[in-house]
């Protein structure tokens, strides 16, 4: 099994700047009336974004075997596969129920 560097202090810097940015991003976004029919499949993206940066570099999967990536990553899938078609089941549930 080889081991792999771990990223540097610099490195972290730059990544809780991205993650700064992002955060600025989403607040600037969520003010702004003109994005409010895109806000929040936008928010949901830009989440996505900051919550892999954050497991890569401050939860070290990155710099990790690989098969702990996958212990994180299958789990996650199934659970945003559960929730997903749970708001399908729920919204088509709903539509019957309103019959619309």
């Amino acid at each position: 099994m080889s081991e792999q560097a771990h990223a540097t202090t610099g490195t972290y810097l730059r990544v809780a700047a991205i993650l700064v940015m992002i955060t600025l991003i989403e607040v600037g976004i969520f003010y702004v009336p003109t994005f409010q029919t895109v806000l929040v499949p936008v928010l949901l993206f830009l989440s996505a974004v900051k919550f892999t940066l954050v497991v890569m570099f401050y939860m070290h999967l990155k710099f990790d075997n690989r098969f702990f990536a996958f212990l994180f990553g299958g789990p996650l899938l199934l659970g945003v596969a559960v929730v997903v078609s749970l708001l399908f089941i729920f919204y088509g549930a709903l539509r019957l129920r309103t019959g619309t």
